[in-house]
């Protein structure tokens, strides 16, 4: 019997040399794209890892005096009117804090706050912008720290578990401190947690009956919604 000898090259047609093309730039496209994608999250997570880093050092340069009782306690101020006195209660002016980066970039902040039992702890910075966003927590709406009101802060809901990233794991009648620039740090609970619309702004209203209350703002659902947390002061 004859023997036919068969060898690969009578297999390997135009058609299949295309295949075998196609496959080998698919297989470089997805070797590009996994080194491209690793580039960015290493680069991203190098960025937050140096934003942290100052977000600490703002901390860490947080000079704060203790807290003087007769200086901080609310003050009654007297106003001469009609050649007669009229008492008014005052809540005193708290001073902001500074502190310069080695590149020159000067943050202002106002107020520590903490939350022990998601062991988190930031500077609040005076004002909301996306840059500052990017350093620590930010004040977004309300008056001074620890005044009469809602004083409202925000921050960044890192999956790292930075900034508010762990805020949803918040519960009702958790400890939630803030610390102001003359040393008086003030207690808040946690009386209630949900989720809003990004146009929804209600939560930042200044009609607290006289109270002290704090509220947390952070990102949810992939940025589609903003988790609220209402505290109030002990």
């Amino acid at each position: 019997m004859n023997q036919i000898l068969v060898t690969d090259k009578m297999y390997v047609t135009q058609k299949l040399k295309k295949k075998k093309k196609m496959y080998k730039i698919e297989f470089i496209a997805s070797l590009l794209l996994v080194f491209i994608f690793s580039g960015w999250y290493i680069a991203s997570e190098v960025e937050k890892n140096a934003h942290e880093a100052v977000s600490q050092d703002i901390l860490n340069d947080a000079s704060i005096d203790d807290y003087d009782e007769t200086i901080a306690e609310d003050q009654p101020l007297i106003v001469a009117f009609n050649d007669e006195a009229e008492v008014v209660n005052q809540e005193p002016e708290i001073g902001d804090g500074s502190y310069t980066d080695p590149s020159g970039v000067t943050y202002t902040y106002e107020s520590i706050l903490s939350i022990p039992t998601l062991k988190i702890e930031y500077p609040v910075l005076s004002e909301t912008t996306d840059e500052l966003l990017k350093i620590s927590l930010n004040k977004f709406w309300g008056g001074s720290p620890n005044s009469v009101g809602n004083y409202c802060v925000v921050g960044h809901n890192y999956r790292s578990g930075r900034m508010f990233g762990k805020l949803s794991q918040i519960k009702n009648d958790d400890r939630v401190f803030i610390q102001d620039m003359s040393g008086k740090k003030l207690e808040y609970r946690v009386y209630d947690k949900f989720v809003v619309e990004p146009e929804d702004v209600s939560c930042t209203s200044q009609i607290t009956n006289g109270l002290r209350e704090l509220t947390l703002i952070t990102c949810t659902n992939g940025g589609k919604q903003r988790l609220i947390v209402k505290c109030r002061e002990c």
